[in-house]
């Protein structure tokens, strides 16, 4: 079994259970104290399990946590900058896409640098001031109005409005949480309106969430996983999450991440 498969089953029993124990880990998987060991570590590095004495526990936030985007921006930059380089390929030259706030969505804005022609629409502070650094001289930037929220987006009745009004070829839309059930969540009741009528605006829903968003649920959805035209994800994905998003979703997209590779090799 291979290193990314092991922490996957390591990551779903402590979801499952709440916790999980090195001993009962080696037996299992049939692996080294240390294999388990380091196993742990990865996920711990990942913010996905906190390590205790004997093996680990869950990290499960609040429905209603949010936390603000410097302290998001550091969380798994190598799978959120291989989602955005292959979400990229997506955008075509002269297209009007929507762009939600989420640091996985403003490493996409700064992917898109060498496309002509764009007009982005965006609700995040954050993606606009990527954006308005722009060498294509022909880009449109439209940033809507609203409430700043901990996450640098501007939500609320402004930006509902200014959204309702528009028509866009793609929205990318980055995602708190995702799940079989629950579908896109956002732990923002408000936030949640206004990323719904940023999805309203696009022929096609494009969702940006590495594999640590899955399992997770905020308080509200934005929509349901049959609703995306396509998932970006990385390939830290669980088989199970795999599974359920390619039949749910109508394409799903993997971007392989160096970090993968070099745990597989270990």
């Amino acid at each position: 079994m291979l290193a990314r498969q092991r922490q996957a089953v390591i990551l779903e029993e402590a979801r499952r259970t709440g916790a999980v124990r090195v001993s009962d880990l080696v037996t299992r998987l049939g692996v080294s104290d240390m294999t388990v060991r380091r196993d742990l570590d990865v996920l711990a590095g990942r913010g996905l399990v906190e390590k205790v004495y004997g093996g680990a526990t869950s990290i499960v936030g609040k429905s209603t946590d949010e936390p603000g985007f410097e302290a998001k921006s550091v969380r798994q930059r190598a799978q959120k900058e291989a989602i955005a380089e292959l979400a990229a390929t997506l955008v075509r030259p002269g297209t009007a896409i929507g762009i939600s706030a989420g640091t996985t969505t403003w490493t996409l804005a700064r992917a898109l640098d060498a496309i002509p022609g764009l007009t982005i629409v965006t609700n995040s502070i954050q993606v606009a001031d990527v954006l308005r650094g722009s060498t294509q001289p022909d880009r449109t930037v439209v940033l809507t109005g609203g409430v700043r929220t901990p996450s640098d987006a501007l939500v609320g009745p402004v930006a509902v409005h200014s959204l309702r009004s528009l028509h866009l070829d793609v929205v990318f839309l980055g995602v708190h949480g995702m799940a079989e059930g629950p579908g896109f969540t956002t732990p923002n009741l408000t936030e949640s309106e206004t990323d719904r009528a940023l999805v309203e605006a696009g022929r096609k829903l494009v969702v940006l969430a590495d594999h640590t968003k899955w399992g997770t649920v905020g308080i509200s959805t934005i929509a349901d996983l049959d609703e995306a035209d396509v998932v970006v994800t990385d390939d830290g994905i669980p088989d199970d999450a795999k599974e359920i998003l390619a039949e749910r979703a109508t394409e799903l997209m993997i971007a392989e991440t160096a970090e993968t590779v070099e745990a597989e090799e270990a």
